[in-house]
C-alpha cells in the first residue's frame, strides 16, 4: 500500500463520520457553528477526498506496478529483462537510464490520462476492453501514432554522450532533423529494435533486477 493512502482512508472515514453526524443530527446546524460544520463536513471536505483520491490513483498509475497489471502486457514487463543490449526498452531498465518503478511511464509519457483529450479517450477504451471487450494478443498491440522523439530527448537532449557519439552525425542536419521530430530514433538502421515482444520465446533473460 502507498504510504499516503492509510492517511488517505483516514480522512476519507472523518468526512463519512461527519456528513453521518450531519445528516442524523440536523439539530446541530441550527446554530452558525453548526452551519459551519455542515457545510465544511457536506461540501468542502467531500471535494478534498475526491481531489485527494484522484490525485493518489494517477500517481499510482505512474507506477510499472500498475502498467503491467493488465495480463496482456505482461510480456512487455518481460521485454525489459532481455538480455541483449539491441533492445532498447531493456537497456534503459537494466541500467537505471530510466527509474524501473516508473519505467513505462517515462518513455510514454503522453499516454492515456497523461495525454490529450484522444489519448484520455483511448484509456477508457483499454478499461473497457479489459474487462468487457476482447483483448488483443501482446504482440498485436501497437502505438497509436508514430513514437515522439520527445520521448528520447527529454533526457537526451543536450547530454555529451548523444551530442558526440558518431552515428548521429551520420548527415550534419542530423540532430537538428531529430530534435524537430523531422528524424525518428527509431528509424531503421538506429534505434528500430524496441520490445521484440514476438522474440520473447527464444530469447535470454537478465535476471538482475528485481
Amino acid at each position: 500500500m502507498n504510504s499516503t493512502a492509510p492517511i488517505l482512508i483516514v480522512f476519507t472515514s472523518i468526512v463519512i463520520a461527519l456528513a453521518i453526524l450531519t445528516a442524523l443530527r440536523p439539530e446541530l446546524t441550527r446554530g452558525r457553528a453548526g452551519k459551519i460544520l455542515a457545510f465544511v463536513s457536506l461540501c468542502i471536505l467531500p471535494v478534498l477526498a475526491v481531489w485527494a483520491g484522484v490525485h493518489e490513483q494517477l500517481e499510482r498509475s505512474t507506477s510499472t506496478k500498475f502498467c503491467l497489471s493488465c495480463h496482456v502486457m505482461e510480456d512487455y514487463g518481460r521485454s525489459l529483462h532481455l538480455d541483449d543490449k539491441a533492445y532498447i526498452p531493456a537497456v534503459h531498465f537494466q541500467n537505471n537510464y530510466v527509474p524501473r518503478d516508473h519505467a513505462c511511464f517515462t518513455c510514454h509519457t503522453d499516454y492515456t490520462l497523461f495525454g490529450d483529450y484522444r489519448a484520455k479517450w483511448r484509456g477508457l477504451h483499454h478499461v473497457w476492453v479489459q474487462y468487457l471487450g476482447k483483448i488483443p494478443k501482446p504482440e498485436d498491440i501497437k502505438l497509436y501514432t508514430p513514437y515522439n522523439n520527445r520521448e528520447c530527448l527529454h533526457c537526451h537532449a543536450g547530454a555529451r554522450k548523444y551530442l558526440e557519439t558518431s552515428s548521429h552525425h551520420k548527415s550534419a542536419a542530423m540532430l537538428d532533423q531529430a530534435a524537430q521530430n523531422k528524424l525518428s530514433c527509431m528509424s531503421a538502421d538506429c534505434h528500430d529494435t524496441v520490445h521484440g515482444i514476438a522474440d520473447l520465446k527464444d530469447s535470454a533473460f537478465w535476471n538482475g533486477a528485481n
